[in-house]
């Protein structure tokens, strides 16, 4: 017998089948067969319900993860800003020790017993010079840097004028001279230079 043979014996078979159930019987196998189909959907969701718990559990642990590392991320960046912060002046200060050094010394030869005065001013000169000298090395190392008023045309913007007087050799409105000179930090005025300003040559 061929499979087409067998198919529709089996078909055959069970319309007669069908036949021989009466209308109740045809009504509990049809309701059996609805609870059998209801149960195997039911046993579907319970496995996708346990599959998306665990699933949500994971993510649940990954977020509270991700939550304590920000939260320890932002402790470590305050504890890092407040250190800063402390000791922002450090680099400053250190550059400025060697200036102490270079007073100290200077007050140190020139307290020597024996040196004559002029050795003692000498020493004390020099030792005022070195310290200048070292004092303008730092604030350039820092970016501030003086202003060059002297013979300069007169600007309010980086200059305050306190007296005017004549002047042969300085032109009218130029800086005669400096009673404080006046300094940029980097691109912004630090302190403006306190000056005298020409008035022109002087009447005779």
């Amino acid at each position: 017998m061929s499979g087409k043979e067998e198919k529709e014996d089996i078909v055959d078979e069970t319309m007669d089948a069908k036949k021989d159930l009466s209308d109740g019987e045809e009504e509990q196998v049809l309701a059996e067969s609805a609870e059998q189909s209801m149960e195997d959907d039911a046993g579907d969701i319970e496995k996708q319900l346990a599959e998306a718990k665990e699933e949500a559990a994971v993510l649940k642990d990954r977020m509270l993860r991700l939550a304590a590392d920000y939260e320890n991320y932002k402790k470590r960046n305050e504890r890092e800003r407040a250190t800063a912060m402390k000791y922002a002046g450090e680099q400053i200060f250190r550059e400025f020790l060697p200036v102490v050094d270079n007073l100290e010394r200077a007050v140190g030869h020139s307290g020597v017993e024996g040196n004559d005065v002029e050795a003692k001013l000498a020493g004390l000169l020099e030792g005022v010079e070195l310290t200048l000298k070292g004092l303008h090395s730092s604030l350039e190392k820092f970016e501030v840097k003086p202003i060059e008023s002297k013979g300069q045309p007169f600007d309010p913007n980086k200059q305050e004028a306190l007296t005017m007087e004549p002047s042969d050799t300085v032109p009218v409105n130029h800086v005669v001279n400096e009673f404080e000179k006046g300094y940029f930090y980097k691109d912004r005025l630090l302190r403006a230079a306190k000056v005298t300003v020409s008035s022109g040559k002087a009447e005779s």
